[in-house]
């Protein structure tokens, strides 16, 4: 379960969400790991706090995937197959494609300078994080940089969508990843080739960037999984 700093990052307003937001840490860092049971009692008792927003916090970690519910046992940390990820990468492929035929249909709109430079303080420190082999990190500012990417595209729906399968992806991913020698530029370090192709309005550029990141998700965790 998590220990010492997670615990006191639970705040006494918006337990719900603290609670979600911490637990989903504990998952994509690997502390809690794929199959661990717990209770919404040990949960409760953990953060000192009443079963409500526990259960509510546990039933919107459910609902995103990252979790299993277990009969008359609680919940269980979700445990990916290979197979699973792979259909994962395939829906962020085929809705991301989607997006590039709106785009090559109507043009690239006009963004906001503003959250341009959001997007693109969240790559450099992604790219950073990786080339330094810095998981946590890297995930944490990852997850920022596509959830502010995607909503560029001004549909909430396909946000979100997105959204849930990154986070799930990376569930899978990290136990496989955490505790390797190895991590510094292994994951993938393209975020800011991407924001360059959107700057300059070059939507196949960003395309291409776009399939590279997928293609690099697949070999590496085929690597990482079977040795090839």
């Amino acid at each position: 379960m998590p220990e010492g700093p997670a615990v006191g990052t639970v705040r006494r307003s918006s337990l719900r969400q603290q609670i979600a937001d911490a637990l989903r840490d504990e998952v994509l860092t690997g502390r809690m790991t794929a199959g661990r049971h717990f209770t919404v009692k040990e949960i409760a008792e953990l953060y000192g706090v009443s079963a409500t927003p526990v259960r509510e916090a546990l039933v919107d970690l459910t609902a995103q995937g990252l979790l299993d519910v277990e009969h008359h046992r609680g919940f269980q940390v979700r445990r990916f197959t290979d197979a699973e990820f792979r259909s994962m990468v395939e829906a962020r492929t085929l809705v991301v494609e989607g997006i590039f035929r709106r785009v090559a249909a109507r043009g690239m709109r006009e963004v906001d300078p503003q959250e341009l430079a959001s997007v693109r303080r969240r790559a450099e420190a992604a790219a950073r994080a990786s080339r330094a082999g810095e998981l946590e990190v890297l995930i944490g500012y990852d997850i920022r940089f596509w959830r502010e990417l995607t909503a560029l595209a001004d549909n909430a729906h396909v946000a979100e969508f997105l959204d849930r399968l990154r986070i799930q992806t990376w569930a899978y991913a990290v136990p496989y990843l955490r505790g390797r020698p190895d991590l510094a530029g292994l994951c993938w370090s393209g975020h800011v080739s991407l924001v360059t192709a959107i700057e300059e309005r070059d939507p196949e550029t960003a395309r291409r960037v776009v399939e590279e990141f997928d293609d690099h998700s697949l070999t590496l965790m085929r690597r990482l999984t079977t040795g090839r």
